[in-house]
Protein backbone atom coordinates (compact mmCIF):
# COMPACT_ATOMS: atom_id res chain seq x y z
CA UNK A 1 0.00 0.00 0.00
CA UNK A 2 1.33 3.42 -0.92
CA UNK A 3 1.91 5.69 2.08
CA UNK A 4 0.36 8.83 0.56
CA UNK A 5 -2.63 8.72 -1.80
CA UNK A 6 -4.38 11.89 -3.03
CA UNK A 7 -8.08 11.90 -2.17
CA UNK A 8 -10.30 13.89 -4.52
CA UNK A 9 -13.62 15.06 -3.08
CA UNK A 10 -16.55 14.96 -5.49
CA UNK A 11 -20.21 15.60 -4.88
CA UNK A 12 -21.54 12.35 -6.38
CA UNK A 13 -19.40 11.93 -9.52
CA UNK A 14 -16.29 10.08 -8.28
CA UNK A 15 -17.01 6.95 -10.33
CA UNK A 16 -17.72 8.93 -13.51
CA UNK A 17 -14.61 11.09 -13.04
CA UNK A 18 -12.35 8.10 -12.32
CA UNK A 19 -13.58 6.30 -15.44
CA UNK A 20 -12.97 9.44 -17.51
CA UNK A 21 -9.49 10.19 -16.11
CA UNK A 22 -8.33 6.59 -16.50
CA UNK A 23 -9.41 6.61 -20.16
CA UNK A 24 -6.93 9.39 -20.94
CA UNK A 25 -3.52 8.07 -19.87
CA UNK A 26 -1.63 4.79 -20.20
CA UNK A 27 -1.13 2.65 -17.07
CA UNK A 28 -4.48 3.87 -15.72
CA UNK A 29 -7.48 1.90 -14.47
CA UNK A 30 -10.28 1.83 -11.93
CA UNK A 31 -9.24 -0.56 -9.18
CA UNK A 32 -12.16 -0.74 -6.77
CA UNK A 33 -15.55 0.82 -6.14
CA UNK A 34 -16.72 0.80 -2.52
CA UNK A 35 -20.42 1.16 -1.87
CA UNK A 36 -21.51 2.76 1.36
CA UNK A 37 -22.51 0.15 3.96
CA UNK A 38 -24.84 2.68 5.65
CA UNK A 39 -26.62 5.95 4.92
CA UNK A 40 -24.24 8.91 5.01
CA UNK A 41 -24.36 12.64 4.26
CA UNK A 42 -23.22 11.88 0.71
CA UNK A 43 -25.87 9.26 -0.07
CA UNK A 44 -27.92 6.26 0.98
CA UNK A 45 -26.56 2.82 1.80
CA UNK A 46 -25.45 1.11 -1.40
CA UNK A 47 -24.45 4.31 -3.21
CA UNK A 48 -20.86 4.73 -4.36
CA UNK A 49 -18.77 6.04 -1.48
CA UNK A 50 -15.21 5.79 -2.81
CA UNK A 51 -13.45 4.84 -6.02
CA UNK A 52 -9.84 3.68 -5.96
CA UNK A 53 -8.12 4.27 -9.26
CA UNK A 54 -4.65 4.33 -10.78
CA UNK A 55 -3.72 7.24 -13.01
CA UNK A 56 -0.45 6.96 -14.95
CA UNK A 57 0.75 4.38 -12.41
CA UNK A 58 -0.15 6.47 -9.35
CA UNK A 59 -2.97 5.64 -6.92
CA UNK A 60 -5.85 8.03 -6.23
CA UNK A 61 -9.06 7.87 -4.27
CA UNK A 62 -12.25 9.54 -5.40
CA UNK A 63 -14.67 10.28 -2.54
CA UNK A 64 -18.33 11.08 -3.00
CA UNK A 65 -18.41 13.47 -0.08
CA UNK A 66 -21.31 15.70 -1.05
CA UNK A 67 -21.52 19.30 -2.26
CA UNK A 68 -19.87 21.01 0.74
CA UNK A 69 -16.37 21.29 -0.74
CA UNK A 70 -15.28 22.28 -4.22
CA UNK A 71 -11.94 22.06 -6.00
CA UNK A 72 -9.97 25.27 -6.44
CA UNK A 73 -6.81 26.34 -8.27
CA UNK A 74 -4.62 25.97 -5.17
CA UNK A 75 -4.14 22.30 -6.12
CA UNK A 76 -3.63 21.11 -9.68
CA UNK A 77 -2.26 18.11 -11.51
CA UNK A 78 0.45 18.49 -14.13
CA UNK A 79 0.57 16.18 -17.12
CA UNK A 80 3.87 16.29 -18.97
CA UNK A 81 3.43 15.71 -22.71
CA UNK A 82 6.02 14.70 -25.28
CA UNK A 83 4.21 15.93 -28.40
CA UNK A 84 1.83 18.66 -29.50
CA UNK A 85 -0.65 15.94 -30.48
CA UNK A 86 -0.68 14.71 -26.87
CA UNK A 87 -1.11 18.28 -25.58
CA UNK A 88 -4.00 18.83 -28.00
CA UNK A 89 -5.73 15.51 -27.17
CA UNK A 90 -5.54 15.96 -23.39
CA UNK A 91 -6.47 19.64 -23.60
CA UNK A 92 -9.57 18.89 -25.64
CA UNK A 93 -10.69 16.02 -23.41
CA UNK A 94 -10.09 17.69 -20.06
CA UNK A 95 -11.40 21.14 -20.99
CA UNK A 96 -14.67 19.82 -22.46
CA UNK A 97 -17.42 21.02 -20.16
CA UNK A 98 -14.84 22.87 -18.08
CA UNK A 99 -12.90 26.08 -18.49
CA UNK A 100 -9.68 27.00 -20.28
CA UNK A 101 -7.66 29.29 -18.04
CA UNK A 102 -4.14 30.41 -19.06
CA UNK A 103 -0.54 29.25 -19.47
CA UNK A 104 -1.49 25.60 -19.94
CA UNK A 105 -4.00 25.55 -17.06
CA UNK A 106 -7.59 24.40 -17.32
CA UNK A 107 -10.39 23.26 -15.07
CA UNK A 108 -12.24 20.10 -16.02
CA UNK A 109 -16.03 19.64 -15.83
CA UNK A 110 -15.77 18.81 -12.10
CA UNK A 111 -13.67 21.89 -11.34
CA UNK A 112 -10.35 20.04 -10.88
CA UNK A 113 -7.40 22.07 -12.18
CA UNK A 114 -4.89 20.55 -14.61
CA UNK A 115 -1.72 21.84 -16.20
CA UNK A 116 -1.04 20.36 -19.63
CA UNK A 117 2.71 20.91 -19.92
CA UNK A 118 4.85 20.05 -22.92
CA UNK A 119 8.19 18.64 -21.75
CA UNK A 120 9.75 20.96 -24.36
CA UNK A 121 8.48 23.99 -22.40
CA UNK A 122 10.47 22.92 -19.37
CA UNK A 123 13.57 22.25 -21.49
CA UNK A 124 13.40 25.71 -23.05
CA UNK A 125 12.78 27.45 -19.72
CA UNK A 126 15.86 25.74 -18.30
CA UNK A 127 18.01 26.79 -21.26
CA UNK A 128 21.49 27.94 -20.23
CA UNK A 129 20.98 31.03 -22.40
CA UNK A 130 18.91 33.34 -20.18
CA UNK A 131 17.53 35.23 -23.20
CA UNK A 132 16.13 32.03 -24.74
CA UNK A 133 14.55 31.12 -21.39
CA UNK A 134 13.11 34.66 -21.03
CA UNK A 135 11.63 34.65 -24.55
CA UNK A 136 10.13 31.21 -23.90
CA UNK A 137 8.54 32.39 -20.65
CA UNK A 138 7.18 35.56 -22.26
CA UNK A 139 5.63 33.53 -25.10
CA UNK A 140 4.11 31.02 -22.69
CA UNK A 141 2.55 33.82 -20.66
CA UNK A 142 0.59 34.89 -23.76
CA UNK A 143 -0.91 31.43 -24.34
CA UNK A 144 -3.91 29.58 -23.03
CA UNK A 145 -3.09 26.12 -24.43
CA UNK A 146 0.67 25.73 -24.88
CA UNK A 147 1.91 25.49 -28.47
CA UNK A 148 5.37 23.91 -28.78
CA UNK A 149 6.21 25.35 -32.23
CA UNK A 150 5.39 28.88 -31.05
CA UNK A 151 7.58 28.40 -27.97
CA UNK A 152 10.49 27.21 -30.11
CA UNK A 153 10.17 30.15 -32.49
CA UNK A 154 10.08 32.56 -29.54
CA UNK A 155 13.11 30.92 -27.92
CA UNK A 156 15.01 31.32 -31.19
CA UNK A 157 14.02 34.99 -31.37
CA UNK A 158 11.59 34.43 -34.24
CA UNK A 159 8.35 34.96 -32.36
Amino acid sequence: MQKIVPCLWFDKQAEEAAAFYTSLLPDSHVDRVLRSPADSPSGPAGSVLTVEFTLAGNPYLGLNGGPQHRFNEAVSFQIYCETQAEVDRLWKALSEGGEEVACGWLQDRWGLSWQIVPARLMELMKDTDPQRARRTMEAMMQMVKIDIATLERAADGNG
